[in-house]
């Protein structure tokens, strides 16, 4: 009872002292989300199977969020034109790759794990929207 306690005390000491990083975090997100208008993705995607993707990771990896808001954004970006494995790779990278994230995530996790995970998910990302396509163009 004695160990559980103390691995308590160290968890609630150390999410206090990264509180201000993932607060701060979570406005420069926000910030982010507002300041980049969805009429910006039409004129970077140009329907290019091998660059929107890359393209898409790229953006969602900055413009990092929730699944909920993302799949909204997702849905619009396909009312407009723009194509399938672009919409993919973006919300595949808006959840699971946090450029902005990464000094919180550096802090917490470790420069190197950090660093490593969001490069992998962001090239997980494309081969995620490449198949998806591919499998949806089958179906």
């Amino acid at each position: 009872m004695n160990k559980f306690k103390e691995s308590v005390a160290k968890s609630a000491r150390m999410l206090w002292k990264v509180t201000p990083l993932i607060i701060g975090t979570i406005l420069l997100v926000s910030l982010i989300i507002a300041l980049i208008p969805q009429s910006f993705y039409l004129k970077v995607f140009q329907g290019n199977i091998i660059l929107d993707p890359i393209i898409g990771s790229a953006i969602g990896s900055v413009s990092a969020g929730n699944p909920l808001v993302s799949y909204i954004i997702g849905g619009e970006l396909l009312k407009q034109g723009i194509s399938l494995i672009a919409v993919t790779a973006f919300i595949v990278a808006w959840v699971t790759v946090g450029f902005v994230q990464l000094p919180a995530e550096s802090v917490i996790l470790g420069k190197r794990f950090a660093l490593l995970r969001n490069l992998l998910s962001f090239i997980f990302a494309i081969i995620v929207a490449l198949i998806t396509v591919a499998i949806w163009e089958v179906i």
